[in-house]
């Protein structure tokens, strides 16, 4: 099985919003705003928003930090 990974550098939107699932696992669902790195022609910076879903322990690390 391969999983994919990402490294992803932002700012929370909100508070992270944790769950559980019917059997007991922990999901957590968070949005990142992360700038980009370049200007536009107008010289203004965009933002690009990121929907997260992450689970079981590091869905409880991230509703605790």
């Amino acid at each position: 099985m391969a999983l994919n990974r990402s490294i992803v550098m932002g700012r929370f939107v909100a508070d992270p919003e944790k769950k559980t699932t019917g059997n007991g696992t922990p999901v957590c669902t968070f949005t990142l705003a992360v700038d980009r790195d370049f200007k536009t022609k107008d010289g203004e910076r965009e933002t690009d928003w990121i929907d997260c879903v992450v689970w079981r322990q590091t869905a409880e690390f991230v509703s605790k930090y």
